[in-house]
This record gives structure tokens, sequence and C-alpha cells, in this order.
């Protein structure tokens, strides 16, 4: 464990003492406070990696006080809540409150490092994360200024103080997962986490656990649900859950709580959820696929994401976005299109729709300068909405035979299961079938040739 800065906040000498002599040993730094005020006064002197909070203390309790810490925004680091008369309800408003663990006193060295390692360890990654996100916001910020598009987002932006579930509908690579994350930022909950559940890429024997979590021998696993306590779950096709599972996660949702496997008390669920799809959930419905109570708890208000074909007159600007990302990203300059080429690329038909033409940006970006010619594009333009130039094969797919071989296997591919995920409606189950591919192979796959389903747009 790295040496982190540790704020003890206790009202008995004892155990700060305690506590201070067994985390220096440790390597950390510890400062020590012994009520609410003093809690403040050090909070507002140095940054902390960790908090360690009793909950029993005279005056300002620990509740009270994470509560406040909660009202005035995010807990800047993780809190880990002590108490030697703790009750499941005290530990479960705690946790419902934001606080990271909650250990009972006497305090385990065992339990305590243990917890301390981990809450350090997730900050770490919550740091991380963040940090990536704020480098690759700007590839995947929703834009576009088109009829279509801008009333989508108008919708969004109406609907960014309610809590109420809402189901994004529409065809794969429309850009759903990015439209979410943009109406996760502009909510009361952008102070929360944002966890995306690919439901596609979680096997049914490990879909509860994965979802839930877990609780077996006094160890317990946050499952995905609870790691967005507080801010908003992005469910992406939801229809490729399995029935028992979509069943769990609806009595989840409508009561608002849910259960670890292998756990007995129910936990507090406080998120807002956002679902997506690229399935006909009306014919999933009629198959059997998708039950119905999960279906309306979803579908309260659904919104059509408009494919790139209906947005023509955002081609353009969107992928002179991305080529000057992937310009300023890899060191090169950026490329000059010319209204010959964006013509083209408007009759395109776009069936990967926003991730294809973001895929074909990177790839001109990388393997070419100064202005984009017509004989560079067309090549890059693959799948069932390609114009068949000369030397296109009775499939629709552009045969480039002056292609080095690698190139030319991976073009055929990117076609092939372009048409073939536009076949199986954006699932990637059915995708499996019909080519006959193991999922996890597949995933890979996908996001090697840019079509990465994982994106969840």
């Amino acid at each position: 464990m790295s040496a982190a800065r540790i704020l003890i906040i206790d009202d008995e000498p004892d155990i700060r003492s305690g506590l201070a002599d067994i985390l220096g040993d440790e390597g950390h730094r510890v400062t020590l406070a012994g009520d609410a005020a003093e809690a403040r006064a050090r909070l507002g002197e140095a940054a902390f990696d960790a908090v360690l909070l009793d909950i029993w203390m005279p005056g300002t309790d620990g509740l009270a006080l994470l509560r406040e810490w909660v009202s005035a925004g995010e807990l800047p680091q993780p809190v880990i809540m002590m108490s030697g008369h703790g009750t499941v309800e005290t530990a479960v408003e705690a946790t419902r409150l934001g606080a990271y663990d909650f250990i009972e006193k006497p305090i385990a060295l065992a339990k305590l490092l243990i917890t301390l390692e981990r809450a350090l360890e997730a900050q770490r990654l919550r740091q991380i994360n963040r940090s990536l996100q704020q480098q690759v916001g700007s590839l995947f910020e929703p834009m576009g200024s088109s009829p279509a598009f801008a009333a989508v987002l108008a919708q969004l932006e109406r609907l960014s103080g309610r809590d109420a579930a809402i189901l994004l509908r529409g065809e794969p690579g429309t850009g759903k997962e990015a439209l979410a994350r943009w109406l996760h930022g502009r909510s009361a909950r952008r102070g929360g986490p944002f966890v995306t559940v690919a439901a596609g890429a979680v096997p049914d024997e490990q879909a509860a656990t994965a979802l839930f979590g877990s609780e077996s021998g006094g160890e317990v696993a946050a499952g995905l649900l609870e790691q967005a306590q507080g801010g908003t779950v992005y469910l992406d096709g939801i229809a490729e859950l399995g029935p028992d599972t979509q069943l769990r996660l609806s009595s989840a949702l409508e009561r608002r709580q849910i259960l670890r496997v292998g756990g007995r008390a129910p936990v507090p669920l406080d998120v807002r959820v956002i679902a997506a799809s690229s399935q006909d959930l009306e014919a999933e419905r009629a198959a059997g696929r998708l039950r119905d109570e999960l279906y309306f708890q979803l579908n309260v208000l659904p919104i059509q994401v408009p494919a790139l074909r209906e947005r023509g007159e955002d081609i353009g600007p969107l992928v002179q976005h991305f080529d000057e990302i992937f310009a300023a990203r890899d060191g090169v300059a950026p490329r000059r299109w010319t209204e010959p080429v964006l013509a083209r690329l408007r009759q395109h038909a776009w069936p990967g729709n926003v991730r294809e033409l973001r895929a074909l940006a990177q790839r001109l970006a990388l393997l070419g300068s100064g202005e984009v010619t017509l004989a560079e594009v067309e090549p890059a333009l693959t799948g069932p909405g390609a114009r068949l130039p000369p030397g296109t094969g009775e499939s629709g797919h552009p045969l480039n035979l002056d292609l080095p071989l690698r190139e030319a296997r991976d073009s055929f591919e990117r076609a092939y299961l372009l048409r073939q995920l536009h076949n199986a409606g954006g699932s990637v189950g059915r995708l499996a079938q019909i080519t006959g591919m193991e999922r996890t192979h597949l995933y890979r796959k996908l996001r090697d040739l840019g079509i990465d389903k994982d994106g969840g747009e």
C-alpha cells in the first residue's frame, strides 16, 4: 500500500492515537481531529486521500458530518465509517450517503488495512478515469446542428433535471452512450459516477454477481449498480440480459434496492437509469426475449437517436472535428477536407454511423497528409452503404487488390462484421451466432476493427 494522507476523526484519544500509530507504521501521514469542528478545520488546511470517521461523537456526529460534506458537493476522498455501536440501518445509511465502507470497533488490524487499501485503490482508479475522460471527452462529445439531432439534444436538456428512466433507441454507432454521458453531465447527479453496463459482454452465469455484487465470508464486492450510487447507470443492450437477470433487475429498479448475491440485507439503490438499445424491442418482447416488466420500467421516456444518414449536414463538421482531435493527439497536421470529398461522404449510407465516421477520420489522419482525396476516401467506405465503384464484388464491398494482404483482410472483415451486425439488429449475441465466433474473441475483433460495440453507441 503506497503512502497516503489520512484524516482520523474520533472523539476518543486512545483510538485516535492507536490508529495513528498503526497507519504511521504503514508509512502514511496521519492527521487527527477530535470532533466535527476540528475536522472542518483540518479539511480546510489540507487535502486528504482518505478519511476515517467515527459515527458516535458528541455534538455533530459522523453521519451528520457526512451529510454536510455530501450537501456541499461530491466527497473529495473515500470516507470509511467507524462505530462500536453500529447497526445494519446505520451502515446502510452511511453507504447511501456515499461512504466507501463501514468497520466495527474494536477495529481489527487486518480489516482496517485491507479496507483502507481498497479505498485508496478505488480513489486512484477514479482519478485516472477522470483524467482519461477529460482527454477523450471532446472526441465523444455529441455535436451537430442538424434539425434531427438538435431536437434530441433539446429533449435531453429538458429531461436533465428529472430522475425518470430514459430509453435511447437507435442504430449501432449513433452515439447513444455519448448522449447519456452528456445528459449525466447536465443533471443534478453530475458529481456522482457514470457506470456502463454492457449487457452483451456479461456472461449469463456471471450476470447476477456483476450487476448486484456479492457477499461471502465477510467480504463485500460491490456490483455495477451499487458502484453507480448517487450517479447514473447506463444499461446498454438490455434485451441481451438473460430472463432471470431481467426479472431481478426489474425488481431492483421497482423497489429501489438491491440484494447482493449471498447477502441478507438489502442495499438502498440511488441511481438514475438510462437504457439503450439498437434492437427492435417490441419484437424482442413478442419473441419472449425481453420481459414486459423491464420494458415498461425503462420505456418511460423513449428517445429515438437519428442515424448519421438522417443528419447529413453534420457529417462535414463531425469528420473535421475528429480529424483535428486525432491530429493533435498523434502529433500530425490536420487534413484539408474539400467540398467534393465532403459531398462523397454525405452520399454514403454510414451503416456504422458516427462510430464509422470517427474511424475513417482516424485512419485518414494517420495514413495521409495535406488534402484528402477521393482516391483515399473511396476504399475506406465499406459496408452495405458504400457506392459500387469499379472492382467491386457482388456483395457490394470494394475489392482493392492493391492493398497489402493484412490491410485487405481487415477491410473485408470490417465490412463483413458491419453488415452482419446490422443484420443482427446490433446484438453482439446474435452476431456471435451468425459468425460462429466466441463472444469474447468477437468483442476483441470489433474493437480492433474500429467498430467497438463496447462503446455502447
